[in-house]
């Protein structure tokens, strides 16, 4: 035995040995399940996705986007032919509706719900729940202050009660002292914002999916009809059906613009807009309208923007048998701020050749520089058609669709103008020219204006304006209303006087907290006064 221990000491078993490395438990499937729904319902991935949705937006605002502007996807696609596809890849040209911004929509429209759901579950029991018991040590909390008086406690109790009641807060007595909160509408204001985002979402998301956005360009004297045929493009939800398109009609009785003169340049200024209308919903009488820039029309519960307009020249194209091949208004395209308009002339039934004519309008034509046109005002005081003139076979009987606003001349032959030994045809209304090699004659017959609009039906604008204004209300209630808890506690001392203590508890950040306390014994001992007998 050694010396050193004592004779009654008896070695015990090592202890065993820990395993080597950490042990976790497992969390199997339906614990990983659990711990990504958290994840996935917390508040700081609800803002991660907000942000990401907001992120994604940007796009939506840089690129032109098929449900709002097909034009203008074809003209990045023939500007951009390279990076168009790669773009079009991402879908970049249909952001709303992409798998991407789609998935990030949907993510936090689950996490904004789950986070929601507990949180009016967890407030609506605290409505309901008692405030809290008076604590022993009043001295330890914000603005503790004590008053003496000589009313009996029980009655200064009461009347503390009765005067937080009118304050608004919720009051509950714990003997001599009574104990009160108030600011829960903080908290409803939190989840109203909240509740109404997921609302927004759920409107802009689903709601709006019932809609649907067209354009159509309309002539003076021409009338559009509300059928989907009668657009000349057209956007629906993807819940959309045909059969809610309200049969209506829409006729342009005249459109008329307003330029004023910018002094410093010398350049004309629009100054208003207005195009005359005269509107018939079926089963209804006509009425009259109008339609500005910054005043839609609102007709059958969908609503008519004025996006654009320009010149429509009645073009009259006689084929070398004498006979009216074509007549009618043609669109012009309006290149600057002069109304310089681009047009395209198809007239497939021509003989004894197809004619393709590519024309140039300009409202006040004048001389530019190198001896070019150009038009010096938008308004038509001196207006002159130019035309350049193709044949062959236009390609309109392939079955592929083509754009009435362009023309291939890849397979066609000039005949006039350009590079050509005959002059581009100049045309003044009401005048006329014939075309070369016999292939008959164009006239310009009239000039006229178009409007092109765009009609939107969106179902869920009342929705999203209602949400709205819960969003701001609830979240002005949730920045401004404070929450706290005060205690008013009567302790009666040896001389039978009463000895008054107030506290408050503020539930985070409340500068007012401190004055709320001494206001609120002063206005008590106000009222403790006019109670004394005198």
């Amino acid at each position: 035995m050694e010396p050193l221990r004592p004779s009654d000491h008896f070695d015990v078993a090592a202890p065993p040995q820990e395993p080597a490395g950490i042990t976790q438990p497992k969390l199997g499937f339906v614990g990983y399940l659990r711990f990504f729904w958290r994840q996935l319902t917390s508040m700081r991935t609800a803002l991660v996705l907000l942000l990401l949705l907001a992120v994604g937006a940007i796009p939506g605002s840089l690129v032109p986007q098929r449900t709002s502007d097909p034009n203008g996807v074809v003209q990045y696609e023939a500007d951009h032919p390279d990076l168009f596809p790669v773009l079009d890849w991402f879908q970049m040209f249909d952001v709303y509706s992409s798998v991407w911004f789609s998935s990030i929509y949907l993510l936090l429209f689950i996490s904004l719900i789950g986070c929601v759901i507990p949180r009016t579950k967890h407030h609506w029991q605290a409505l309901r729940a008692r405030p809290p018991k008076t604590p022993a040590r009043l001295q330890r909390l914000a603005g503790y202050t004590t008053a003496d008086t000589t009313t009996d406690a029980e009655a200064a109790i009461e009347s503390a009660r009765t005067l937080l009641r009118k304050q608004g807060y919720r009051v509950e007595r714990y003997g001599l002292s009574v104990s009160a909160e108030r600011g829960y509408l903080r908290e409803t204001g939190n989840l109203v914002f909240h509740m109404a985002l997921v609302g927004m979402l759920f409107a802009v998301g689903i709601i709006s999916g019932f809609g649907y956005n067209g354009q159509k360009v309309i002539v003076e004297g021409q009338s559009f009809s509300n059928v989907l045929a009668g657009f000349d493009s057209f956007s629906p939800g993807r819940f959309f059906s045909e059969s809610e398109l309200v049969p209506y009609s829409i006729s342009l009785d005249s459109f008329t613009a307003e330029y004023g003169i910018d002094h410093t340049t010398g350049a004309a200024v629009p100054l208003d807009y207005e195009a005359s209308v005269t509107t018939t919903i079926k089963g209804e009488q006509p009425q009259s309208g109008s339609v500005k820039v910054n005043e839609p029309l609102g007709i059958a519960g969908n609503t008519a923007y004025l996006l654009g307009n320009g010149y429509a020249p009645i073009i009259t194209v006689y084929d070398g048998a004498g006979e009216v091949a074509f007549s009618q208004a043609v669109p012009f395209l309006p290149q600057d701020a002069n109304l310089t308009s681009v047009g395209v002339v198809k007239v497939p039934d021509s003989l004894p050749e197809q004619l393709g004519l590519v024309g140039f309008f300009y409202p006040w034509a004048a001389d530019g520089h190198g001896g070019a046109l150009a038009s010096a005002h938008p308004e038509p005081g001196n207006p002159l058609l130019t035309l350049n003139v193709f044949t062959g076979d236009l390609g309109l009987n392939d079955g592929i669709p083509k754009s009435v606003y362009e023309l291939n001349t890849d397979n066609l032959t000039q005949v006039a103008g350009g590079e050509t030994d005959v002059a581009a045809l100049e045309l003044a209304p009401g005048e006329s020219a014939d075309l070369p090699d016999g292939l008959g004659r164009v006239e310009f017959t009239e000039l006229r204006r178009f409007v092109s609009l765009d009609i939107h039906d969106d179902p869920s604008q009342g929705w999203v304006l209602g949400f709205a204004i819960l969003i701001v209300g609830g979240l002005a209630a949730a920045l401004f209303v404070p929450r706290r808890r005060m205690w008013v506690k009567a302790t009666v001392a040896a001389d039978g006087s009463t000895r008054l203590e107030y506290a408050a508890l503020a539930r985070g950040e409340d500068p007012t907290l401190e004055p709320a306390v001494g206001d609120f014994a002063a206005k008590h001992a106000e009222n403790l006064e006019r109670r004394m007998p005198s």
